[in-house]
């Protein structure tokens, strides 16, 4: 997983408020319900001392997205009076969560997030076609494609004078328009760095729009002949990458730290591998409930296992954080990526590992 999206966040000085808050409206009352989740985790930040100013923009949000009714579930993360995150989820967060702490507790969304990979959806049929192209950071792009021809569209009933002459106009027509949409699925498919395509709509269609994809797209394409069932197929898609994802990183952190070279595992050589910037992959547990913490200070880099190791990096006041938390800011800030090994998946119970960009004698495997 990507984490640049996540530098602007740690930008702040601190404390941070995080919230998940589940809005699902499912029963008649479910209006007044929302509103009493929030007052109960208002109450639980209270109780934690947010800061005022931090508290209202965050109020100010979930206020608004209640009475908009936009979303099932709100994920915020705050600092210095201001809202630097807010995402909206399909559904409920696993859990209501509020929490004042001197990082964002990001692990949880991260989770739910999952891998984001950037994909394209084109559906075609005689008259052209529709794109639809989303980037690894979620941002999407919408691209009509009319066909260059218009006549004939349709063919003509048997025993018409003309009917083969017009009839073979009509698939060239067809042919053409579907070439066109091809052209641009190729083309937007490389802007977007696509790894899944998806190419849907009429048979015919969509033959012709394969025959104009070059080789490297075309190895990450695939046809959908249901069009009503597209989002799920699509879904299906990104899963299987995201667990593809997994075992590639998995078989490859196993094979390197059992060869002693770029891996290492357990907390201690984590954060030591951390201050050598040596990180390309972080490995966490999905465990949010996990009570390993580490002491940080205000740079990403000022992490360690005591508040002394920290103070050796130049940090005045150590604050003691969340394991998670503080690994993940700091892989973030030197644009490593975070794998969240799921319970039941490859590499289940490490607890932290990392895969490095670099091997040094010096490392502790």
């Amino acid at each position: 997983m990507d984490l640049t999206f996540l530098k602007p966040l740690y930008t702040r000085s601190g404390p941070y408020v995080s919230v998940y808050a589940d809005l699902t409206r499912t029963t008649e009352d479910a209006g007044k319900a929302a509103e009493l989740k929030w007052r109960a985790l208002r109450e639980e930040l209270k109780a934690q001392q947010a800061p005022a100013a931090t508290l209202r923009a965050v109020e100010e949000i979930v206020t608004g997205e209640m009475e908009r009714r936009r979303s099932e579930g709100l994920v915020i993360f705050a600092a210095d009076g201001e809202a630097t995150c807010v995402e909206r989820l399909d559904g409920a967060p696993r859990a209501d969560l509020a929490r004042v702490s001197p990082l964002p507790h990001i692990l949880p969304f991260l989770a739910e997030r999952g891998e984001r990979f950037p994909h394209l959806v084109a559906v075609v049929d005689r008259r052209g076609g529709e794109i639809d192209c989303f980037d690894h950071d979620g941002t999407h792009r919408h691209i009509d494609v009319p066909g260059d021809e218009e006549y004939p569209i349709r063919k003509v009933k048997a025993g018409d004078w003309n009917q083969s002459r017009f009839q073979r106009s009509a698939e060239n027509v067809w042919k053409h328009n579907a070439k066109k949409v091809g052209r641009e699925v190729d083309k937007a498919a490389r802007g977007c760095g696509a790894e899944a395509v998806v190419v849907a709509g009429e048979p015919r269609a969509r033959t012709a729009v394969l025959e104009e994809v070059s080789p490297d797209v075309l190895e990450y394409t695939v046809e959908s002949e249901n069009n009503g069932a597209l989002d799920g197929e699509l879904h299906r898609i990104l899963d299987l990458k995201s667990t593809e994802r997994i075992l590639t990183v998995a078989e490859r952190f196993e094979r390197e730290l059992a060869n002693g070279e770029r891996a290492v595992a357990g907390l201690p050589a984590v954060v030591e591998a951390v201050r050598r910037g040596q990180i390309q992959t972080l490995l966490l547990d999905d465990d949010p409930d996990s009570p390993a913490r580490l002491w940080v200070g205000p740079e990403p880099n000022h992490i360690g296992m005591t508040p002394d190791e920290v103070r050796q990096l130049g940090a005045d006041e150590p604050r003691e954080e969340r394991a998670d938390a503080a690994l993940i800011r700091a892989v973030a800030c030197m644009d490593g990526e975070l794998v969240v090994l799921p319970s039941d998946g490859p590499g289940a119970s490490l607890g932290v590992g990392a895969v490095l960009r670099y091997n040094d004698p010096a490392t502790v495997h």
